[in-house]
């Protein structure tokens, strides 16, 4: 950023933007940049489905999507446990939520509840899950993912507040739809501008995998649509 001028982008409108676990990237590099007072701001962000928390796989679009194709539930942990070398047989633990303390449940329950989800998204089914044992193995095994570096969700409002513009896609079919509408929420709260596009028929990844001759949605082309006509009226 500090070199924008050497390639021809003017600083001062960078967008920062990613697509799914990039989308966790991309939200927690703009909250890393947020204080950086020797950088140019970052212009605006935005972020495709993205992953935006690891405290609770149990809200209502893991539940109604837990079958959803590109990425289902049982993916969801796996993938974390494959990304940091981890052994997979975590995954149901993880499913349960039992890698999270209660003292860290009890903290971020304010930004991370099925509670702060409309109830039209909880339209097509919602189960309050039980309450399972907390596991200290587990904890110690995969605490990385309840960091703001893995969860940006749970960064603190004075972070939150820093952030620029947002551009914010969900998917109905996805099981980190409600990842993005609590996102909304916080970004919304702390008196961030947030375009928030949500598409009723999609599904997780569907802007990736359209395009190719035997996989072409018609939705694919609105979403590339809402992704231009924000970045065009910044």
């Amino acid at each position: 950023m500090k070199h924008a001028g050497d390639y021809g982008v003017d600083s001062s409108r960078i967008i920062i933007s990613g697509d799914s676990f990039g989308g966790c990237v991309a939200a927690h590099i703009c909250q890393v940049l947020a204080d950086r007072s020797d950088l140019p701001k970052v212009y605006a962000q935005a972020l495709i489905y993205p992953v935006l928390q690891a405290l609770d796989l149990s809200l209502p679009s893991y539940q109604q999507n837990r079958r959803s194709p590109i990425l289902w539930r049982r993916l969801v942990p796996f993938l974390c446990c494959y990304f940091f070398n981890k052994p997979t047989s975590f995954v149901d633990d993880i499913l349960k939520n039992s890698h999270v303390p209660e003292a860290t449940r009890r903290k971020y329950r304010k930004w991370v509840s099925a509670d702060h989800i409309p109830e039209r998204f909880k339209a097509r089914g919602y189960t309050p899950p039980p309450p399972s044992p907390f596991n200290p193995r587990l904890h110690d095994e995969v605490k990385v993912v309840l960091t703001e570096m893995c969860s940006p969700l749970i960064a603190e409002d004075a972070v939150i507040s820093k952030l620029p513009q947002t551009f914010l896609l969900t998917c109905e079919f996805d099981v980190l739809r409600d990842d993005g509408l609590l996102y909304v929420r916080r970004l919304t709260d702390n008196g961030v501008p947030v375009t928030w596009s949500h598409v009723e028929d999609g599904f997780h990844g569907i802007a990736v995998v359209s395009g190719y001759r035997f996989m072409s949605f018609s939705i694919a082309k609105r979403i590339v649509h809402d992704f231009i006509d924000f970045i065009r009226r910044l």
